[in-house]
């Protein structure tokens, strides 16, 4: 969705670069910034009259269009649509560049993730070229480990351009996230409607198929992605323990997404491996599954990437809040921006700096939220 990018230029605004917070002016030439310069007494451009610029933000891992595919329980909305609406939501949180997580199997075997594989790749590769979407959309492919057919769903998407990072899963009932039962027993019941007579009755079920599958399939899946001439980044998900983590290591993970436990995020940081936590979890002061903090990781500096998760719009709130944790604001801006942007090599985006792409955003604060009033990709005015 494109609209004119001639040159322009704005001044007075609040700019946030990798290092440092100034008043000044910023030019845009070609789709590029062009200039960003400290002068506050600049006489051309738009007057932004104090507001911050900001980079356009960089989302590595959001399930937010499965919202829009099922807007209730069993009730299937037209791909295109959903696409469309969930595009316009990202966009409007400020997110310029954005990883949609796509679920590669489930562990619940009625699942709309089972049935929506194929139809959204294709239907994002329609929006995609009929210039329908405003932001730029890639994959993060989420491979449920237990998932009898996993191979055979992933390999078509092996050697997909649009691919940026395969994330390995384990979201078996005892495991990971979920080793607390009851904090399960309370999601599924609540998010996904189970009874508790359906939720006794996968258990078993749920154990043995992990037990059958999790170790073939991670084997698997990481001898594919050594294959591809340029290898995809992998995340692991969910580690609790350092076992979890050493075994990432070993398979070569340069990412650890959402640890549950500080000592689990404290190995990552001994392996070097990027931290990403939830935005939602910062925002909320704690996480849902009663897991570890992102703020008590941030306090730590065991925090990387924050990605919205499941609220587009908790990415820019949760970055202002780690000034709470004693992040610089630079640095709390770099976890929704630069830092992403490094991991999945994007070296084009993610900051407010010359011959970069002019992917940046006008924010104004309403007491101590972050609002979102306009943002550009590429130059182009998208909200």
């Amino acid at each position: 969705m494109k609209s004119s990018c001639l040159p322009f230029s704005v001044r007075n605004a609040r700019i946030v670069t990798s290092n440092a917070v100034f008043t000044g002016s910023l030019a845009v030439q070609q789709g590029l910034i062009a200039d960003v310069s400290s002068t506050a007494a600049a006489l051309t451009g738009d007057d932004w009259q104090g507001d911050y610029l900001l980079p356009g933000l960089i989302e590595l891992h959001t399930d937010n269009l499965e919202k829009h595919l099922m807007p209730r329980p069993k009730v299937n909305w037209p791909v295109l649509p959903a696409i469309l609406a969930h595009d316009a939501q990202i966009a409007a949180a400020g997110i310029t560049t954005v990883l949609d997580a796509i679920a590669v199997g489930d562990i619940d075997v009625d699942s709309i993730r089972l049935q929506t594989l194929q139809s959204c790749s294709q239907g994002l590769h329609e929006a995609t070229a009929a210039a329908l979407l405003r932001v730029d959309h890639f994959l993060h492919m989420r491979l449920e480990l237990a998932e009898p057919e996993l191979l055979s769903m992933f390999v078509p998407f092996l050697h997909d351009d649009r691919v940026k990072l395969v994330s390995l899963m384990d979201h078996t009932p005892g495991q990971r996230q979920w080793t607390d039962l009851q904090h399960y027993r309370v999601y599924v019941t609540g998010k996904r409607g189970w009874s508790e007579q359906k939720v006794d009755g996968m258990l078993e079920q749920l154990l043995e198929r992990q037990e059958r599958n999790v170790a073939a399939n991670r084997k698997k899946i990481i001898e594919c992605c050594r294959q591809r001439v340029h290898p995809i980044p992998l995340a692991t998900h969910d580690d609790t323990t350092i076992a979890h983590v050493n075994e990432g290591v070993a398979d070569g993970v340069t990412i650890s997404e959402f640890p549950t436990t500080m000592a689990a995020a404290r190995a990552a940081r001994e392996h070097g491996l990027h931290i990403v936590m939830g935005a939602p979890n910062r925002v909320r002061g704690g996480s849902h599954s009663g897991n570890v903090s992102a703020s008590d990781l941030a306090r730590a500096d065991l925090l990387d990437v924050l990605s919205s998760d499941y609220v587009p719009a908790s990415l820019l709130h949760a970055a202002f809040l780690l000034q709470e944790d004693g992040f610089s604001l630079p640095k709390a801006i770099a976890t929704v921006s630069r830092n992403p942007a490094k991991i999945i090599t994007m070296s084009d985006r993610g900051e407010i700096a010359p011959t970069l792409r002019a992917d940046f955003m006008r924010v104004r604060m309403c007491g101590q939220f972050p609002v979102v009033i306009s943002v550009w990709k590429d130059g182009r005015k998208i909200v």
